[in-house]
């Protein structure tokens, strides 16, 4: 049985082979529509969610199957029970469980307990789900894909975390541009630049937005991870020269942006590059469903 924990255990050709099955669903679910009928599958919520939840809520409708939504109404997972009984007990009803959770140990103690697969939808550490879509979204606009370079630009976090392992998987080059202090975790990009080293692909790191010269796609996310309380006027100071604006894009050259959402208009990207035909943001918004469609799909 396989899982969906952060994408580091995928082989290139499990990932491509997903991607292409979210390319199909999204031409055209007819041949889909009973593909998951008679399944049932549990989505676990410890953190509040509207693309996450409504895509695979809708997602495994469209394909015949049942979503089980769990919040903490009965408090924190692993407080009313263990984390083991809860995984083994929605293992007897349910075929897979979706959970975005707050850390990262809690999937590995879902996984390690469960008997069906498990997918992260959401920890500290990875947004696996988020960067497949991401990888959809660049393919469908980018027929040279794999020649593409990619820029994560703002708080290096769990999203650029995944970015940096699916780039490296599939032999993206990747330039990594944060403020000092806030780059991703020091092991994560030990790990991704192994990743790249075997894929042939390069992972560049850098507080210079000069660095962003030549890359095709540019992507930020909210300068405040949720529950981080850091004051906003703080934030601005420090992230100022790294937001997403027209001056930014032209600089260097980048065709699309990304960002995996809720923007922060103003603050990390100013509205007139979320609105722009350069913005993919709600292709890539959509392309959740069919990707997580995807992966439902292969694991169970």
């Amino acid at each position: 049985m396989q899982n969906l924990l952060t994408l580091k255990d995928w082989t290139p050709e499990q990932i491509l082979a997903v991607l292409d099955k979210a390319k199909a669903l999204k031409a055209d679910y007819g041949p889909y529509q009973d593909a998951l009928k008679g399944k049932s599958v549990a989505t676990l919520f410890e953190k509040p969610s509207l693309r996450t939840r409504v895509s695979f809520d809708v997602g495994i409708n469209k394909l015949g199957g049942h979503a089980v939504y769990l919040d903490q109404q009965n408090g924190a997972l692993g407080k009313r029970e263990s984390v083991k009984d809860f995984a083994q007990n929605l293992s007897r009803w349910c075929d897979a469980i979706v959970a975005r959770v707050f850390d990262h140990a809690t999937l590995l103690e879902l996984a390690e307990h469960a008997s069906v697969p498990v997918v992260n939808s959401l920890c500290d550490l990875y947004h696996p789900c988020q960067a497949m879509a991401d990888m959809l979204t660049i393919m469908e606009h980018n027929s040279d894909w794999q020649q593409s370079k990619l820029a994560y630009v703002g708080d290096g976090n769990n999203v650029t975390h995944s970015l940096m392992i699916i780039a490296a998987k599939l032999g993206v080059d990747m330039v990594v541009v944060c403020p000092p202090g806030h780059f991703p975790d020091g092991q994560q990009v030990l790990e991704a630049q192994a990743l790249a080293a075997q894929s042939g692909a390069s992972l560049t790191l850098s507080s210079d937005v000069a660095a962003l010269e030549g890359v095709d796609v540019i992507y930020a996310d909210t300068w405040i991870s949720m529950g981080d309380t850091t004051p906003l006027e703080e934030i601005k100071a420090k992230f100022a020269p790294y937001q997403v604006n027209a001056q930014m894009m032209a600089s260097s050259g980048a065709s699309h942006f990304l960002h995996c959402q809720p923007a922060h208009r103003e603050v990390e990207v100013t509205s007139e590059v979320m609105d722009s035909e350069q913005s993919l943001v709600m292709d890539q918004a959509e392309n959740r469903m069919h990707a997580q469609n995807a992966i439902l799909l292969t694991l169970i």
